[in-house]
């Protein structure tokens, strides 16, 4: 890999590892299609004690977002209250009173799944399409996230490189890139497999530790991630979906000199990829730790918001 050549790679990783055609030029799903209805089943197997754990972070005005790329906190209004019903300004009758309330927040400023239309290459966008073709004003007219909505269910595997790489501290420093043997090595240590139609959460850490110290620069700063080396592993483990607990999935400050998510830019349009990231999976890799068991039921479906190119989710995976 020559860091000084982020066009070179990203173009010689774009060509190797494309999907484009793969599931017909009509696609819309990507690597969705490898979690089939034997996978789900495979993946419903895996219930055994009926512990749950959601892997979502809080969805409030205390979260990560500083305001870089125009992203902030959700903001969260109440429309009607208890003060609003016990002084009888609701107009309902029989003593009945209620609550509603409204939030408003970018689709991506806490856990969420990168959606199809959300990166392009060189104007490209999944299976391709012209970007400006796919995704307009009116939103995303092609891949739009509501398409994944009904299939993101299956086999879920922790990988939790943070606890087996962290040395020690099950924490990685920020601008730690985790490589293909490292992925490898940490399912091994879990005494876990990674295969076709998984959906694959990676823990690093980085939440444990602002969680502890601050936010700072958690959302758009430096973070540990995965390598842009990762793609051919991604490609060839034809999973289904990954999620890391960090703001961008791969490593920042990024491998390559002046560029920006390079490992986004062949996954995401070129892959069809799907990619969480801000996910919380804390108390599962507890959970985890304890019992040795690092697969599990999960189910994290999007919002069917149509049109859009992310989408808010809060993953539930049951042990």
């Amino acid at each position: 890999m020559n860091r000084h050549d982020p066009e070179g790679a990203i173009a010689e990783s774009a060509k190797a590892y494309s999907n484009w055609g793969r599931w017909s030029a009509d696609d819309v799903l990507g690597t969705l299609n490898f979690l089939d209805e034997a996978k789900r089943r495979e993946g419903a197997a895996l219930v055994r004690r009926g512990a749950s754990f959601s892997l979502s972070q809080s969805f409030d005005m205390d979260g990560p977002q500083n305001g870089w790329r125009r992203r902030t906190n959700p903001v969260h209004t109440m429309l009607d209250t208890g003060t609003d019903a016990v002084l009888g300004h609701q107009g309902f009758p029989h003593g009945i009173g209620g609550a509603d309330d409204v939030i408003s927040m970018p689709l991506q400023c806490s856990t969420q799944w990168d959606g199809l239309g959300h990166i392009f290459d060189h104007g490209m966008a999944w299976n391709g399409r012209p970007a400006e073709h796919v995704v307009t004003s009116a939103g995303d007219l092609v891949t739009g996230v509501e398409h994944m909505a009904p299939y993101v269910a299956g086999r879920g595997v922790l990988l939790d490189v943070g606890r087996f790489a962290g040395g020690g501290t099950g924490e990685l420093p920020d601008g730690f890139a985790i490589t293909e043997e490292q992925l490898t090595a940490t399912a091994q240590a879990q005494g876990v497999t990674v295969g076709r139609g998984d959906i694959v959460v990676v823990r690093t850490g980085q939440l444990t530790r602002v969680r502890r110290d601050g936010w700072g620069e958690y959302a758009g700063g430096p973070a540990p991630g995965l390598s842009f080396t990762t793609a051919g592993w991604l490609h060839r483990t034809e999973i289904a979906a990954i999620a890391t607990d960090t703001w961008g999935f791969e490593v920042r400050p990024n491998e390559f000199e002046a560029s920006f998510q390079p490992l986004h830019q062949v996954v995401i349009p070129n892959m069809g990829l799907l990619v969480g990231e801000l996910w919380d999976p804390d108390a599962l890799a507890e959970d985890c730790a304890r019992d040795g068991v690092y697969e599990f039921w999960l189910t994290a479906a999007p919002l069917p918001i149509t049109g859009a190119v992310g989408s808010p989710v809060n993953p539930i995976a049951v042990k």
